[in-house]
């Protein structure tokens, strides 16, 4: 059974202060998903040490990794990453609409790959949003637009995790909810954990969201003492299987939600 595990390990630096990619990698290898998709990961920047963070965590877990950088200065690279040790091949990584260059808000990406899983090539997005909502629903817009969710070629099964930085009674968690499914509501659980933040979770920011050919099995939280130093999000993992293809609706992506 695949498994998706989504972290936003706030650049490998822990709530006790120390930098380590490698503590990173090892938590996620003691849960051995299939798919591994992180949001702010530093690469070549001076105040991490200039390692290229996306490239250390797949080596030590032995996988792939496709990256997107959300903004660059010079050498240095800021963004995030889908990693797999399945076939796979990156299909889109882009900027996501802000709110105007002089805000001064950090700019924010996505990234697409096609991971084969189960027997299908499984869509995978990830995203870490804004923090303003005017920013996050534009945002939401354009990933359930034409250049993403809403692409013709992008067709079932479709995944889309990250830091959405958006509680499940907001505006874009609507957004996404009428076009696909929360993995944590559809797993069986009788309450969905919350991710943030990692001392002591409060709010549910970090989300899966799969469309009707992903049947979830379990979607948890990682909420052993390391996983809650070594990033202020929790991380979250989720096990599924995909519908035979037969019983799949025809291969067409989920419906857009209207604005």
């Amino acid at each position: 059974m695949p498994r998706l595990l989504t972290w936003n390990v706030h650049r490998c630096v822990g709530r006790d202060g120390r930098c380590s990619p490698e503590r990173i990698a090892g938590i996620i290898g003691e849960l051995k998903p299939d798919v591994v998709v992180l949001q702010e990961l530093d690469v070549r920047r001076r105040r991490t040490g200039g390692i290229d963070q996306a490239h250390v965590i797949a080596h030590r877990l032995g996988m792939t990794h496709h990256f997107h950088p959300a903004y660059t200065v010079m050498e240095e690279a800021y963004g995030d990453a889908i990693l797999t040790a399945r076939p796979s091949r990156m299909i889109r990584g882009a900027a996501l609409p802000g709110i105007g260059p002089l805000s001064g808000l950090e700019p924010r990406g996505a990234l697409w790959a096609s991971v084969h899983l189960a027997g299908a090539d499984v869509q995978i997005f990830n995203t870490h949003l804004g923090l303003r909502s005017r920013e996050r629903l534009a945002q939401v817009d354009a990933l359930l637009g034409r250049d993403w969710i809403g692409s013709p070629s992008c067709r079932e099964p479709v995944i889309i995790a990250g830091d959405f930085n958006a509680v499940p009674r907001s505006r874009v968690y609507a957004r996404l909810a009428s076009s696909l499914k929360d993995a944590q509501c559809i797993a069986g659980r009788r309450k969905p954990q919350a991710t943030f933040p990692s001392r002591l979770p409060l709010l549910r920011l970090d989300h899966v969201f799969v469309s009707k050919s992903i049947e979830v099995q379990r979607a948890e939280t990682v909420r052993t003492q390391e996983a809650r130093i070594a990033s202020d999000h929790l991380a979250l993992f989720v096990d599924f299987t995909v519908k035979p293809l037969s019983a799949r609706a025809a291969h067409a992506p989920p419906e857009r939600a209207e604005a």
